[in-house]
């Protein structure tokens, strides 16, 4: 194996619009229902999937008049519902890029937003290529997004290993020869790393 696949959300980067709705919502269960029945997460993978955002907002908006301007702000103040990078998973992909691995992502993000993590994660400029489901107007699972990984940077699926946090993720990319591992936390994922021979354990901890 000579390539390492990462998901971002959730794996390298802290994301959940919970951190710019709890500014705006007194009530923590207006929010949640609010966030499970007019933004929720079916809408904002549309927008990963390349619906421009203001088409989205304005669609919402005219269901939901009475939430407009809160609706608006999971666009404008879109940058506040980032969290921080997940450290303990930035040194493991730190450790891979010591070894010489080649390194990509695979992420389900919205092109108009992606550029603002690019500013804020220097981390991000260690990969070779990033392919983002926004841009390539496909989404994962779908095995097409991930065949056009393979095919711009020339991945071999049985040389690959796949990241992500999203089990249906995950079960695509060993559908497709990769070998793949569901996170959940980066202990669990380092003892995979290990357990691969992609890292050595002194450098897992480095």
């Amino acid at each position: 194996m000579d390539t390492v696949v990462f998901d971002l959300g959730g794996v390298l980067i802290d994301w959940n619009p919970r951190y710019l709705y709890r500014r705006l919502f007194d009530d923590e269960a207006a929010m949640e229902h609010f966030l499970e029945h007019v933004c929720n997460s079916a809408w904002n993978e549309r927008q990963d999937a390349g619906r421009p955002w203001h088409e989205a907002v304005a669609e919402l908006s005219a269901a939901h008049p009475q939430h407009a301007s809160l609706i608006e702000a999971y666009w404008h103040r879109w940058e506040e519902t980032l969290g921080d990078a997940i450290e303990e998973t930035v040194a493991l992909l730190a450790a891979l890029k010591r070894r010489g691995l080649r390194l990509y992502a695979l992420t389900n993000w919205s092109a108009e937003t992606f550029p603002v993590a690019l500013r804020r994660f220097e981390f991000l400029g260690w990969f070779e290529g990033i392919v983002v489901s926004g841009s390539e107007r496909l989404i994962k699972p779908d095995p097409a997004i991930f065949r056009r990984l393979f095919e711009r940077y020339g991945i071999e699926p049985a040389r690959a290993v796949y990241i992500d946090d999203a089990k249906r993720n995950v079960e695509a990319a060993e559908r497709l020869g990769m070998r793949a591992c569901w996170f959940r936390e980066p202990a669990a994922l380092r003892e995979r790393l290990v357990g691969w021979g992609l890292i050595e354990t002194e450098l897992a901890h480095g």
